[in-house]
């Protein structure tokens, strides 16, 4: 038996096969290589939610706000690994974020946990109540994120 080659130590989870989460990967990786006003994530999440597309999308560029404050506050460096968008497969921490964002509408104990884990801050609630608010906006939508 071979032992894994070195993208599958960086990226040891397999992409999502929930089209709703593989939608969100795609524009956190993309909000975090080009701003969280990328214009492709707009494109995106039109071409998904059609003419309600602008409070998921508002909502997911807070997130990824509160999140990067809520690292920088707690280590300084506020470290998250992402993998660039043709990554075919996920780093440890966008399959947390991801998990995050699924689990912030029906456990967010286990949210909580996780971004303390991620960040290394004790007080994570605004990343928390956003994810909450956008797990909440996308099962309005008919699209909600489960884990």
């Amino acid at each position: 038996m071979s032992a894994p080659g070195p993208a599958r130590s960086c990226l040891p989870f397999p992409l999502p096969t929930d089209a709703t989460q593989r939608l969100v990967l795609v524009a956190l990786r993309r909000m975090a290589a080009h701003g969280i006003r990328d214009a492709q994530v707009s494109v995106l999440f039109l071409d998904r939610f059609g003419l309600h597309f602008r409070k998921p999308l508002v909502l997911l560029r807070a997130f990824m706000v509160d999140v990067a404050q809520s690292c920088r506050a707690a280590n300084g460096n506020g470290r998250i690994r992402l993998a660039p968008c043709c990554a075919a497969r996920m780093t440890q921490d966008e399959a947390r974020l991801v998990g995050i964002l699924a689990a912030a509408g029906g456990n967010p104990a286990c949210a909580a946990r996780h971004l303390r884990d991620l960040c290394g801050a004790a007080d994570v609630g605004a990343p928390l109540s956003t994810a909450r608010a956008f797990n909440d906006c996308l099962a309005e939508l008919g699209r909600p994120l489960v884990l």
